[in-house]
């Protein structure tokens, strides 16, 4: 029992700066959509529809430099630090290359958002203008998810917040400059948004370059050949290793911006319950997230070191840490749910479903915690093919179908309405959470020698 005890307070050390980063970056959406909803209904609109298309994008290129931590770590608990600087060039290579595809993909969204079925003219404007201004701070964000994984794979999860916070602060002076026009800036409302954005990933990349170059701690990653040209076949590693999340993380996104297409058309009401249960939850998703981050340096660091069993002990740790604070969410969401909802909205009939909703999302909190960390205990293990599959079949086979079935249909049961899809949410997240422990017991069975042969590659 000690060892697990000891193994959670390893775990939440790395995992709480991580919760408390990515607060940081969610405060810096919330702060977004207040200062261009400042300006008109319609730049606030032209942010969100912009954003719907930014975050599928990026969070492909993210997903893809995820490969590193592991690595990393992996290096780092089999004291060959010496070669971590040398992945890392090449971690800085591939967010250029994958960089240059998402601008491209963003700087020609414009033909998508006008293909938007009765979207108004001004509002596809605007929402170009800042998909154009943003798509600038794509390299800016992706070289910053390299240091950043650099540092967590070291097991140094504070740079990342800390960055996290900075990023924070310097973004409301920003978005006031470029946003409203002050000392010699243009006003460009929703537009400034993206250059405030854009900017802030270039500080914090910034930012994180000095740290990482003046820190005592990391004077020993260094490459000593200077400049290194893309070294292909460890590109290569690192795309086949990535991917799977890559693709995992974009159909996780799509999901939820096609749930909200299909709710859209059932009036203003289902849509803001709709809209405030899963803003929600998605603030509570924080939590076992980041202890997935956790887990993935701590199993991979063990796998370094050459103990299976280490990495065993690490994984069903973060499991146990990952269910208790869904069970204390979960019951704060129960008794909380009606003052929750009345922070967003002050209609009765919205706060009433998304009181209803919330309780549903309480339900789901559990599976969601399973399913999240069990990601990063199998990205811990490199088994990253096993997520992309699980996650395509638990999302998009069994949970979208059937949350379309119960929620437009009476096929099953009499049309749910948004209910319908949170049903659905449950049936798949439950169905992610199972064949995620269900590998996760699968690779643990194998020969000692077996499990470090796999996570070697």
């Amino acid at each position: 029992m000690q060892k697990y005890l000891t193994e959670a307070r390893q775990l939440l050390v790395l995992a709480i700066p991580v919760i408390l980063a990515q607060v940081a970056q969610t405060a810096m959406g919330f702060v977004d959509t207040v200062m261009a909803g400042a300006v008109s209904a319609t730049d606030m609109a032209a942010v969100a529809v912009g954003t719907s298309i930014w975050l599928p994008a990026i969070l492909f290129g993210h997903g893809l430099i995820l490969a590193l931590t592991p690595i990393v770590a992996q290096l780092n608990g089999s004291g060959r630090r010496d070669r971590v600087a040398h992945y890392v060039r090449q971690g800085y290579w591939l967010a250029a290359l994958v960089a240059i595809l998402i601008m491209l993909v963003l700087w020609n969204a414009g033909y998508m958002i006008r293909a938007m079925q009765n979207i108004d003219r001004h509002l596809a404007d605007k929402a170009v203008g800042y998909l154009r201004a943003l798509l600038w701070g794509t390299p800016g964000y992706l070289f910053f998810q390299v240091a950043r994984n650099q540092c967590e794979g070291l097991s140094k999860t504070k740079p990342g917040m800390v960055m996290g916070f900075l990023g924070l602060l310097v973004n409301i002076p920003v978005n006031y400059i470029f946003i409203y026009g002050h000392f010699g800036m243009p006003a460009l409302g929703g537009v400034g948004c993206g250059v405030a954005t854009a900017s802030v990933y270039w500080v914090m990349f910034i930012a994180m370059s000095v740290w990482l170059h003046r820190t005592g701690s990391m004077r020993d990653i260094k490459n000593p050949r200077g400049f290194s040209s893309p070294d292909w076949k460890m590109l290569w590693r690192l795309i086949n290793l990535g991917m799977p999340i890559a693709l995992a993380l974009f159909f996780e996104v799509t999901l939820f911006a096609i749930v909200a297409l299909l709710v859209s058309p059932m009036g203003i009401i289902k849509v803001a319950g709709h809209q405030i249960a899963l803003n929600f939850s998605s603030l509570v998703f924080v939590l076992p997230m980041s202890l997935g981050v956790a887990a993935t340096i701590r199993i991979s660091f063990s796998l370094g070191q050459g103990s299976a069993e280490a990495a065993r002990v690490a994984s069903w740790t973060a499991q146990g840490v990952g269910i208790t604070l869904a069970l204390i969410t979960a019951i704060l969401t129960v008794i909380f749910r009606e003052p929750i909802a009345l922070l967003y909205s002050r209609d009765p009939d919205v706060i009433a479903l998304a009181a209803h909703l919330m309780l549903l999302a309480a339900l789901y909190q559990f599976s969601d915690s399973i399913q999240a960390v069990g990601s990063g205990i199998l990205r811990g293990y490199k088994d990253m093919r096993s997520i992309f599959f699980i996650t395509f079949i638990a999302y998009w086979v069994l949970g979208l179908p059937v949350g379309y079935l119960l929620a437009l249909t009476d096929y099953i049961v009499p049309a749910m309405g948004p209910a319908g899809f949170w049903c659905g949410f449950i049936i798949g997240l439950t169905s992610s959470a199972i064949m995620m422990l269900w590998r996760m017991r699968s690779l643990q069975q194998f020969p000692a020698d077996v499990v470090l042969a796999r996570a070697s590659r």
